[in-house]
């Protein structure tokens, strides 16, 4: 069944509420007076259809349903999670919420996008506080996994359970705040920064450039897939953490850092900070580094994935979940129809298998077609289990032929053929598709071996008997076009 989430302001964070909810499925409806929310909107969700499905190794669910509405009332109708994205201002969300109680369901989640405020604040003249809570993102909300969930002893714990579970099936990771506190944990640690970059800039010690490229060549990237505590760890050698702040600790006591002041902000120094910020990067459009930056969190966050590390395992607990919606098979046992191709890999193209032409590179083709591979090993039996018993399959020939292009954010889906299996060697044939359009076939002849002995070896019973299975199932469909043929063969 369709679930239905309601926006309540559409800005940066609203829109990119509106994208993560929609591309995972859900159907949203939009409720902002700004005449112009639909543009600002639509273009939030275009730039998350190129990136989003960019991150996974699987297909996202079909897209839901988008709508905006003239009213609150509107919106909320039919919500099983409410979102509300309006200006920081306490007085005006407590009377959001005093109007989206009287029309929205008792049992629906009310969450807050406030970087400011904390929950029992936001509860105040609530008519139901217990449905209220903090559940703070970071932009772009359609890539980044982290929300601050911030309840109150008012919310009872199967509220904030099911607020986890929400969040996490839209491909987040819900942070638990256990002590409610102004800022909460993210911003009040980002806030200590700002300061003391406004500082650096005010007293002519660094520009906006010098001080981001400091943190984008230098400690963001640890940052970025290690976090604070555990960069200093390793930081501290094989001694650990206790030798880092024996080291490092009484360097807290000297004047380094102006944090517990704050420079008045004078119309000097937002011009100064302003004017080295445009220098810096005004030759781009807002949309230009909007894309650069949704590229490079796509680009890291895919190189975590392979590690299945930080945000990186996030994903691939996202993509495993999808992938069981999908009804993507994991067993011989599931194939509906054994006679017909076996759809193995359904994915995007993501930004880093591009090329410079703008399409798809070549490897790109052979690591569908091995991922399709995998998925084969993995449906007659050849599984992680079984390979740890010592038995797998090694690629002995591939053969491909490329046979027309695809961009970024393409779908793709490979249809996969057992065409022979017997003794030691299983024959695949892979054809990818966009839509019903071919794009390549991929041949693949696979040895079965012990790792043990690194040589050949037969199969298991288990495996011998699904490859039989599917092999004679399939036995009746015409032989694929181009199959057997040499580089170079006329098609």
């Amino acid at each position: 069944m369709t679930k239905t989430a309601a926006i309540i302001g559409g800005g940066v964070i609203g829109g990119g509420w509106a994208a993560r909810f929609l591309l995972n499925g859900w159907d949203v409806r939009v409720f902002d007076p700004d005449p112009e929310a639909e543009r600002k909107i639509g273009e939030v969700i275009a730039n998350a259809r190129v990136s989003l499905p960019g991150l996974s190794d699987t297909a996202l669910p079909a897209e839901g349903h988008l709508s905006f509405h003239e009213t609150m009332s509107e919106a909320v109708d039919g919500a099983e999670w409410i979102q509300e994205s309006v200006p920081e201002r306490l007085e005006l969300k407590q009377k959001v919420y005093q109007t989206l109680q009287e029309h929205c369901a008792e049992n629906a989640i009310l969450g807050s996008s406030t970087s400011g405020f904390k929950p029992s604040e936001l509860q105040g003249c609530a008519t139901r506080p217990e449905q209220i809570v903090v559940t703070h993102p970071f932009n772009p909300v359609y890539l980044m996994p982290l929300v601050e969930l911030v309840p109150t002893e008012k919310n009872p714990p199967e509220l904030v359970e099911r607020a986890k579970d929400i969040l996490t099936g839209v491909g987040m990771f819900p942070l638990h705040v256990r002590k409610e506190i102004d800022a909460h944990i993210a911003d009040r640690f980002l806030e200590a920064v700002w300061r003391e970059a406004l500082w650096l800039v005010k007293d002519g010690i660094a520009t906006t450039e010098e001080i981001d490229e400091s943190i984008r060549m230098g400690f963001g990237i640890r940052w970025a897939q290690m976090g604070l505590f555990d960069t200093y760890r390793v930081a501290g050698g094989e001694a650990g953490m206790k030798h880092f702040m024996a080291q490092f600790g009484p360097a807290l006591e000297w004047p380094w850092t102006k944090l517990m002041d704050v420079p008045e902000f004078t119309d000097e120094l937002v011009d100064l900070i302003a004017g080295q910020s445009d220098a810096q990067s005004g030759h781009m459009t807002i949309r230009e580094m909007e894309r650069i930056r949704d590229n490079n969190i796509v680009s890291m966050m895919r190189a975590l994935k392979a590690q299945n590390f930080a945000s990186g395992a996030v994903l691939n607990k996202h993509d495993a979940k999808l992938s069981s919606e999908a009804g993507m098979v994991r067993r011989a046992a599931d194939i509906a129809d054994l006679s017909q191709p076996i759809v193995t890999t359904r994915r995007a193209v993501p930004v880093d298998w591009l090329d410079y032409n703008g399409h798809m590179t070549e490897s790109r083709y052979l690591q569908a077609f091995a991922d399709a591979s995998d998925r084969l090993m993995e449906i007659i039996g050849c599984d992680q289990e079984y390979i740890a018993t010592g038995g797998s399959f090694f690629t002995a020939e591939t053969h491909i032929r490329h046979i027309d292009e695809t961009h970024l954010g393409s779908m793709i889906d490979v249809r996969t053929r057992v065409l022979m299996a017997e003794g030691k060697k299983m024959h695949l044939w892979h054809e990818m598709y966009a839509g019903d359009r071919l794009l390549a076939t991929g041949e693949h002849i696979l040895i079965h071996v012990s790792l043990e002995t690194r040589r050949p070896a037969p199969f298991s019973p288990e495996i011998a008997a699904n490859l039989q299975k599917i092999s004679e199932a399939q036995a009746g469909l015409p032989a694929p076009e181009g199959v057997g043929r040499y580089v170079g063969q006329p098609r």
